[in-house]
């Protein structure tokens, strides 16, 4: 009697005899040819054609490429496309100890459940009692390398392989009838049911390998990242005097003129500069700020240019715009009726079409010409309009004043910075000079300079007295500045009078019963009463502001407009509100207002405002509350 078959995975090595007669070559045939092995007979004769094998079949080997799943390699190489209606036929496996007979093919498939992620391990039901673990291993080892088996008591067990593609070779064998040897013993057979099972350990191993790409992810994305990434700058030198006069030869160049300023940047933000070096820095900051003509000389260069384009391209434009008015009195000539008889219907259409699209060229050029012309002259309104007059002397007066002090308080400051420099270094040579006289030191390093210390110190005092010099006379232009600003301020007072006496004449119940004859008055008569009695009326609007401000009334419209304001923010604040947040309040309606203002506003009115203390030590903090209603309702 011929020896079973060693196994699947042997079958296509060496072909071993079955110790059943075939009857059916053509069942034979499909058995073996689903197996991956070449149908032939048992004499070695081929069974079918070569056109009805499977393709891809290479004789030679005896193989085919991997469909039967109890292949090695069935998950590496993808297998052939399966027709769908074509109906997967099991057959008799036979080993050593057992033999595996497939179910019905008309019963349904078994079921299995959803397959877990990195599932290495499968649930394998319905063995037969005397199953040992030898007999699963020897079935079970066809489909791969097993790594452990864990087998219960109750006919069922598990069984753990060493890749995930094993397991759907294990899952082939789910619904077959297993029988140990040739016994018809019920305790020797069973119909095992191979299912997938969710186990810790495949769990950890696939979170592992997944850990491993997300980490083998981010950093081949980082390593394209870094690729993709611009390169740093240069680092910045630190501060020697060496890199200073190198830094201040290129901030000198106009080429080099933005790396320097970087530098310059850096070396002030390290916090470099200090009394010895200050006069360093102030000569490459007064470098740099010689550089401003050179760019506002090259931005009027650039606006020249583009002035000259702006020109050129409007000349251009009304150039192509007189060519579309040429070529419109050409069809405008072309259809007149003794020329237009003359054509015939498809030239004449063509002629339409043209004049027609030659119009609208021409309307969309002349559009846009007078588009150009309407923003040139809007420029030109908006520098030619003129503010208010008395907001325009006001600010012009504003603004001479500011800048006035402005400049001064610049000078003042270089030159006391010059005056503090020159101190630290009479300062500085001073204690040179005395350590240079000690006699204990005589391995102290004097500093070599080309004069004494003597004649240094009486150049710098000369330079002080100079520099002192400077300052008084700073002083005194600032005192006559201060005059000229007091003198304006006065003139400005002045403006204001007689503007309130032309608002209190014309608000008169006089000129409000004549109202005709007030019409009927020339500007330059009202011009010339108001001169004349501007000065005694400025003299009463004056005492009569102040006896008002006395009484703790309100002395013009703005304070009016504050007292609102403020009575409605301090209202809607019961527990009351300090100076500052009132303040930061008001600052966002108008700027110009003062926090003493506002409190010289606020204590001259102590029966709408009261002013509280709260808080105890630290957090004690002045609060204003409004109490005009309770006034009121005293009074």
């Amino acid at each position: 009697m011929a020896s079973a078959a060693d196994g699947v995975g042997s079958l296509g090595a060496e072909q071993n005899h079955l110790s059943v007669p075939v009857t059916d070559h053509g069942a034979w045939a499909t058995a073996m040819n689903n197996l991956g092995i070449m149908p032939v007979g048992i004499s070695g004769q081929q069974l079918v054609s070569d056109s009805l094998c499977i393709q891809r079949f290479d004789p030679g080997l005896g193989l085919i490429a991997p469909i039967n799943p109890m292949m090695a390699g069935i998950s590496l190489v993808p297998p052939p496309p399966v027709p769908p209606d074509m109906p997967v036929i099991k057959e008799i496996i036979h080993c050593k100890s057992c033999t595996l007979f497939p179910q019905n093919p008309n019963l349904p498939p078994p079921s299995t459940r959803e397959r877990p992620p990195g599932c290495k391990t499968v649930f394998v039901g319905g063995l037969p009692e005397n199953a040992t673990e030898e007999i699963i291993r020897e079935v079970f080892d066809q489909c791969g390398e097993i790594t452990a088996i864990r087998k219960s008591k109750k006919n069922f067990c598990h069984i753990r392989f060493s890749e995930e593609f094993m397991v759907d070779k294990a899952i082939y064998l789910s619904g077959y009838r297993m029988r140990i040897g040739s016994s018809t013993d019920k305790k020797d057979s069973g119909r095992i049911h191979v299912d997938f099972a969710q186990a810790r350990d495949d769990l950890y191993e696939w979170e592992c390998k997944q850990r491993l790409l997300a980490r083998e992810e981010r950093h081949r994305r980082k390593i394209h990242e870094d690729r993709l990434r611009p390169p740093s700058p240069p680092p910045i030198v630190h501060y020697s005097e060496h890199e200073a006069a190198l830094l201040a030869e290129r901030l000198k160049d106009d080429h080099k003129f933005s790396e320097a300023t970087a530098v310059l940047f850096t070396w002030i933000d390290r916090g470099e500069v200090n009394r010895r070096t200050a006069n360093h820095f102030y000569s490459m900051i007064q470098s740099a700020n010689s550089h401003v003509r050179r760019l506002m000389s090259e931005k009027a260069q650039h606006e020249e240019e583009m002035e000259r384009a702006k020109e050129a391209f409007k000349n251009a434009l009304l150039a192509i715009l007189t060519q579309f008015e040429q070529i419109t009195t050409v069809f405008t000539a072309a259809t007149r009726q003794k020329a237009w008889d003359h054509f015939s219907k498809a030239q004449r259409k063509n002629i339409d079409i043209w004049r027609k699209q030659c119009e609208e060229l021409r309307n969309a050029h002349s559009e846009e010409i007078m588009g150009i012309r309407r923003e040139e002259e809007m420029e030109m309104s908006d520098d030619d309009l003129d503010e208010n007059p008395c907001k325009k002397m006001r600010t012009e007066e504003n603004g001479v004043s500011d800048q006035t002090q402005a400049s001064l308080r610049e000078e003042n400051d270089s030159l006391r910075w010059q005056l503090d420099s020159y101190r630290n270094e009479v300062e500085l040579l001073r204690k040179e000079q005395s350590r240079a006289g000690r006699p204990d030191d005589d391995h102290a390093e004097t500093p070599k300079h080309p004069l004494c210390p003597e004649a240094q110190i009486q150049l710098l005092q000369q330079s002080m007295l100079n520099m002192q010099q400077q300052i008084l006379s700073l002083q005194e232009k600032l005192t006559s500045k201060e005059a000229e600003l007091e003198q304006a301020r006065e003139e400005h007072r002045y403006l204001e009078g007689e503007v309130l006496t032309f608002r209190d004449k014309v608000c008169t119940p006089e000129l409000l019963n004549n109202t005709g004859e007030a019409v009927e008055g020339t500007n330059g008569e009202l011009h010339e009463k108001g001169i004349n009695g501007c000065v005694p009326s400025l003299y009463h609007s004056r005492e009569r502001r102040t006896e008002v401000i006395r009484r703790g009334g309100v002395a013009s419209e703005k304070e009016a407009l504050l007292l609102g304001i403020i009575s409605t923010f301090l209202h809607v604040h019961p527990f009351g509100a300090n100076l500052e947040y009132l303040w930061s309040y008001i600052q966002r309606l108008d700027s110009k207002v003062s926090a003493g203002e506002l409190e010289r506003l606020m204590v001259r009115l102590p029966s709408m405002f009261r002013q509280e203390l709260s808080g105890v030590g630290a957090t004690l903090e002045k609060r204003w509350k409004f109490c005009g209603f309770e006034s009121l309702g005293s009074a």
